[in-house]
């Protein structure tokens, strides 16, 4: 009994002392999104776009993509697919013009091995998400962005980051188009 009053008065004199404010704070920090991550950057025959990212929600999907770029795999890459909702790259066969009709089949060789999908973020327009054959945790290098709102992706694929300049450049992409390089803007 003793132990409910105090916790009854140490309650109403935060109320009456202003402490309740950092209480509700607390609670909304809490709910924030995590903070992004590094920034890609890919400077495309038509332009450049930049990427933030989102390690906060997918740390293993973001570390491997990160740790690809540092390593000039998608270097030289050609925008294999091209429809009227996203672009995607990320497979080195497409370096190779004679093996179009392949293009889409292959990675880097090493998947990511765990599905970081999460409710928070969404297929937005310039979301950047990973591409996978049927299982999201076999996702290897290849990734795509929308050109516009896609919520029937919701749930199915792992979103790790969002365009924040350069949605015009995704716009005028077409199938070929090279991603000439690259980066992690420091």
């Amino acid at each position: 009994m003793r132990v409910q009053s105090c916790l009854v008065a140490l309650v109403i004199s935060a109320v009456f002392h202003g402490s309740a404010p950092l209480l509700a704070q607390s609670r909304s920090q809490a709910q924030k999104p995590p903070p992004p991550g590094p920034v890609l950057v890919l400077e495309t025959v038509k332009g450049t776009i930049e990427i933030e990212t989102y390690p906060g929600d997918a740390p293993r999907t973001v570390a491997r993509i990160v740790e690809l770029v540092k390593k000039n795999f998608y270097n030289g890459l050609r925008f294999h697919r091209i429809e009227k909702h996203l672009v995607q790259v990320g497979d080195p066969a497409s370096r190779d013009m004679s093996r179009e009709a392949y293009w889409g089949r292959t990675g880097s060789g090493k998947s990511i091995g765990v599905a970081e999908i999460t409710k928070r973020r969404r297929h937005v327009a310039g979301a950047v998400a990973m591409a996978h054959a049927g299982d999201p945790k076999f996702a290897d290098s290849q990734f795509y962005i929308t050109k516009r709102a896609v919520p029937e992706l919701d749930g199915k694929y792992t979103v790790f980051g969002r365009v924040i300049r350069g949605s015009d450049v995704v716009a005028k992409l077409e199938k070929a188009d090279i991603l000439k390089r690259a980066s992690v803007k420091p």
